[in-house]
C-alpha cells in the first residue's frame, strides 16, 4: 500500500502499529481524529513523503521524527504540543516543503534552525506562544514563499533581503513595530500581506505601490497615520486588489477617489467577475492563509476568504474627513463597505447605487447630511445597512431591501423620519417651497379619497332635487316603482286596488 487517509474518524489512542508495518507508504493521513500518543517504530520509513497529524489530542514534546528522512509534507497543527521548536529539527527534515505547527501551545523563540531548510515553502507556526525577535535569516530565506506567524507574542522582525520570494506574510496579532517596513518593498511578489494588531506607528506604505501582485492589504489595528493615496505617481498601483482593511488607526484628511479607481479588480472584468488570484500553489505544495478579521455589524469576527468572489473596503475608526468620494460607485464588484466611525461631511453619494454587487455598507458614526438618495433601493443584494448617528433629514426611501432593515440602522438621525423609525402618515405636511415657487404653504390634500366624496354627494343632490321640483319626472318615478313592486310581489294588487279605487272616487267626488 503507497497511500492510506484515514482522517475524519473516532480513531483515539495511539496510532495503531500495523500502519508502520507498510515499508512503502508514501502517504498517511491520520488528520481529525482523537490520536494521543505518537510512538514511532524503531524502523525507518524512508519512502513516507506526507505525514498528516493535525487535529488530534497529540501532547506534550514535538516528535523530531528522525525515522522519517524523506518527509516533505508534515502537518502537526491543531494538536497539544507544549514544548520549545527542538533546534535538532534542522537535522531531520532536510527535504521538507511545507511545515506546519500551528494552534498549538509550543512556546519560547524561534530557532535559526528553520532557516537551514533548503527546501521550504511554506512555514505556518501560528497561534502559539512563541516570543522574541523573528530571526534574520528566516526574513533572508530565498525560496520561502509562505510565512505565517500570527497571532503569538513576537516583538520585532528583521529586515527583507533582495532576494525575498514571499508570497504570503501574516503577522498579525503581535507586538511588532515598523522598523522593518521599508524593506517589504524587496518583496516585490507579494500576494497577500496581513500587518494587523500589532503596533506600527508609520505612514501609509506607498512604497508598495509598485507590488501589483498585491491581493490582500490588512493594516488594521495599528498606529498608523496621515493621510492615503500616493500622489507622487499617476500610474496604476494594486491593480488586482480585492481586500483592503485600514480600521481603527490614525489616518486623517479626504479618501482620494483618483486611487480607488486603480483597483482594477474591484470594478469590473471581461466577465464581469473579480480578478481571481493564483491558488498560492508551490511545487507540489498547496496553502492558503485562509481567514482574515473583519468587521461586520460592530462585531469583529474571522472570515473565511474565498479570494475569488471576495472584495471589501473597511476604512472605519479613522479620521477621514471631507466628502465620500463619487468614484466609489465605480468599484461595482464590491461586497463589503464599512466607513463608519470616522468625520466625513457632505451627503451620501447617490453614486454608491451602482455598487449592483454589495453586500454590507456601513457609514455610521459620521457628520453626513442630507436626505438618503432613493437609488439605494436599487441594491437588491444589500443584507446588512447602516446609517446611524448621522444628520440626516427627510423621509426614509421605502420598498426593496429597504423594507427589511429595522430602526437600528436609522437611529440618531434627528431629521430622518418614516419606518421603521416613525409611524407614516397618508396626510403629511408637504415639504417647504423651494425658493420661486410662489406655491401656498400647507398640508397636502389626499384627492384619492376627496374626488369619489365629492362626485357621490353632487349626484345624490342632483337626484333627490330632480323629484323635488319636477312633477313630471315625480310622477314618472313613482309610476316606475310602482310598476317594479307589482313585478316583484304581484299580491300588492290585491292590498292595494281596493285603497286606489277609493282615492279615485275620493277625489273625484271632491272636485264636483
Amino acid at each position: 500500500m503507497v497511500k492510506l487517509d484515514l482522517s475524519d474518524n473516532k480513531i483515539s489512542g495511539k496510532i495503531p502499529n500495523w500502519i508502520w508495518s507498510l515499508y512503502i507508504l508514501v502517504y498517511l493521513n491520520l488528520s481529525c481524529n482523537s490520536l494521543d500518543s505518537l510512538e514511532l517504530p524503531s524502523i525507518n520509513l524512508t519512502h513516507v513523503n506526507y505525514l498528516d497529524l493535525h487535529s488530534n489530542q497529540f501532547h506534550g514534546q514535538i516528535p523530531t521524527l528522525q525515522l522519517l528522512p524523506n518527509v516533505i509534507q508534515l502537518d502537526l497543527s491543531r494538536n497539544y504540543f507544549s514544548s520549545i521548536i527542538p533546534s535538532t529539527i534542522r537535522h531531520v527534515l532536510r527535504y521538507i516543503i511545507f511545515l506546519s505547527l500551528s494552534s498549538n501551545n509550543i512556546n519560547g523563540t524561534i530557532p535559526e534552525s528553520l532557516c537551514n531548510f533548503k527546501f521550504l515553502q511554506v512555514l505556518d507556526i501560528s497561534n502559539n506562544f512563541l516570543s522574541g525577535m523573528i530571526p534574520q535569516c528566516l526574513t533572508n530565506m530565498s525560496g520561502l514563499a509562505v510565512l505565517n506567524l500570527r497571532r503569538n507574542n513576537l516583538t520585532s522582525v528583521g529586515e527583507f533581503s533582495h532576494n525575498c520570494s514571499l508570497k504570503t506574510l501574516d503577522i498579525s496579532g503581535n507586538q511588532i513595530q515598523g522598523r522593518f517596513l521599508k524593506s517589504l518593498v524587496n518583496c516585490n511578489q507579494l500576494e497577500v500581506l496581513n500587518l494587523g494588531s500589532n503596533l506600527i506607528a508609520e505612514p501609509f506604505p506607498c512604497f508598495l505601490r509598485n507590488t501589483y501582485t498585491m491581493c490582500v492589504i490588512v493594516l488594521r489595528s495599528n498606529q498608523f497615520y496621515g493621510r492615503i493615496g500616493c500622489h507622487k505617481t499617476n500610474d496604476t498601483y494594486w491593480p488586482v486588489l480585492q481586500i483592503i482593511d485600514l480600521a481603527q488607526n490614525n489616518f486623517s484628511g479626504e479618501i482620494p477617489g483618483t486611487a480607488l479607481t486603480t483597483w482594477q479588480a474591484m470594478r469590473s472584468s471581461k466577465d464581469n467577475t473579480p480578478a481571481k488570484i493564483s491558488n498560492l500553489r508551490y511545487g507540489r505544495v498547496g496553502y492558503q492563509v485562509d481567514t482574515i478579521v473583519v468587521t461586520n455589524k460592530g462585531l469583529e469576527m474571522e472570515l473565511l476568504i474565498v479570494l475569488t468572489i471576495f472584495t471589501y473596503i473597511d476604512f472605519s475608526s479613522n479620521k477621514f474627513n471631507g466628502s465620500i468620494p463619487k468614484e466609489i460607485g465605480e468599484l461595482k464588484l464590491l461586497y463589503y463597505l464599512n466607513l463608519s466611525n470616522n468625520a466625513f461631511t457632505g451627503s451620501v453619494p447617490s453614486s454608491l447605487s451602482n455598487l449592483s454587487q454589495l453586500e454590507a455598507l456601513d457609514l455610521s458614526k459620521n457628520k453626513l447630511r442630507g436626505q438618503i438618495p432613493p437609488e439605494l433601493t436599487k441594491l437588491t443584494f444589500l443584507a446588512f445597512l447602516n446609517l446611524s448617528y448621522n444628520k440626516l433629514v427627510g423621509r426614509i426611501p421605502s420598498g426593496a431591501q429597504f423594507s427589511t432593515f429595522d430602526a437600528t440602522s436609522f437611529e440618531g438621525n434627528k431629521g430622518l423620519w418614516g419606518p421603521p423609525l416613525t409611524a407614516d402618515k397618508r396626510t403629511v405636511f408637504s415639504p417647504k417651497p423651494a425658493e420661486g415657487n410662489h406655491s401656498n404653504p400647507g398640508h397636502e390634500i389626499d384627492w384619492d379619497i376627496i374626488c369619489p366624496e365629492i362626485g357621490f354627494t353632487c349626484g345624490f343632490g342632483i337626484a333627490i332635487g330632480s323629484l323635488l321640483f319636477c312633477k313630471r319626472w315625480r310622477k314618472w318615478y313613482y309610476r316606475a316603482m310602482y310598476n317594479m313592486l307589482l313585478k316583484i310581489f304581484p299580491q300588492l294588487e290585491q292590498i292595494l286596488g281596493h285603497h286606489r279605487r277609493h282615492v279615485y272616487v275620493h277625489q273625484r267626488y271632491w272636485r264636483r
